[in-house]
């Protein structure tokens, strides 16, 4: 679909963009991000809607429903009106996982791929896809710019993706739990899960439009760009006490922890989470922080956060107390365990 000349600069661009502290780059050739008052021309809006419903966050349902990536604008197409723009690695990383069967997923064709970045372990996920590239498998290794595939409007929903509304569905998540088909499989009994791990359930979203607009402007003030001081400025939802010294996301996220131990045993953590659910910082806390067998504490909920995303229902207000929602529990579960 692409030629081999413009594959290596495409390359060149991703290494180069590496190389200034930003370790992600666009996954497909539109550029129009960066240029103010030009969103429309980058975000693909659901039908009927503006671009806003391309975005991230509760922009769908008239703020009630999640949209956990962006919806890319394709910019070349072919003789019939198919999208051809080349899809690359966001950045430096290895296949974790494909999905060539359009039909098991509301994604449609989609690829996970696994990186390391400043010290955290992130994903990114490309949905939609019309074909992805030939020999790619599993486990390789691909460099940030390294076309993947070719972008598509693959997907198993009943309305499908018309021809105008072509897209790249992009996301960049951090795993909920490397457990998670264990936990699916006891927590939603009813449910198939055909992905595994890499169910679109267990990757919690971060918003790439706000982490590409970061990179830029700290690239324009010549400074390096921090993937973890990023996730930890995000806006805290909650607060909630988590009866759990083993915490599996602590463990495996021990950057996004607060470096100060408590001064006996810890006993669980106290958790700050984004509106999206994601843990954006973590406390250790000792036995003292706890009262009798309850696992799980709300501590606290910013009104004006939730009211500006409501959409996760991680809490509800009843009556004049703020309380988790049947959803929040187990998402924190799922967290924990």
């Amino acid at each position: 679909m692409i030629g081999y000349g413009r594959g290596l600069l495409t390359i060149a661009l991703g290494q180069a963009a590496a190389a200034l502290g930003q370790p992600f780059h666009l996954p497909t050739p539109n550029q129009a991000i960066f240029e103010a008052g030009k969103e429309a021309g980058y975000f693909t809006p659901t039908i009927g809607r503006t671009w806003p419903s391309g975005t991230f966050g509760c922009v769908r349902s008239e703020g009630w429903q999640m949209h956990e990536g962006i919806d890319i604008k394709c910019t070349q197409r072919d003789a019939r009106g198919e999208p051809i723009d080349p899809v690359s690695a966001a950045a430096d990383g290895t296949i974790a996982y494909i999905n060539a069967k359009a039909w098991l997923s509301n994604y449609g064709n989609y690829i996970v791929m696994q990186h390391q970045v400043d010290g955290l372990t992130v994903y990114t996920l490309y949905a939609h896809l019309r074909a992805i590239a030939s020999g790619l498998s599993v486990g390789q290794a691909r460099k940030s710019g390294e076309i993947i595939a070719t972008m598509g409007r693959t997907t198993n929903t009943r309305q499908g993706i018309s021809r105008e509304r072509a897209h790249l569905h992009f996301e960049i998540c951090l795993l909920a739990n490397p457990n998670f088909s264990a936990w699916y499989k006891k927590n939603l009994v009813d449910q198939r899960n055909d992905h595994g791990r890499w169910n679109g359930q267990n990757l919690i979203g971060i918003d790439p439009w706000k982490l590409f607009l970061g990179q830029h402007e700290d690239k324009a003030k010549r400074q390096p760009f921090s993937l973890r001081q990023f996730i930890s400025g995000q806006p805290v939802l909650c607060r909630v006490l988590v009866k759990s010294p083993n915490l599996q996301w602590a463990k495996r996220h021990p950057n996004l922890v607060d470096s100060m131990k408590p001064p006996k045993a810890i006993a669980g953590y106290e958790i700050s989470l984004d509106p999206n659910g994601v843990p954006v910082r973590s406390f250790p806390r000792d036995a003292s922080a706890f009262s009798g067998n309850k696992l799980l504490k709300l501590l606290q909920v910013d009104p004006e956060v939730y009211k500006q995303f409501p959409c996760r229902k991680l809490v509800f207000k009843k009556g004049q107390q703020w309380v988790l929602t049947a959803k929040g529990i187990n998402h924190l579960k799922l967290l924990a365990h």
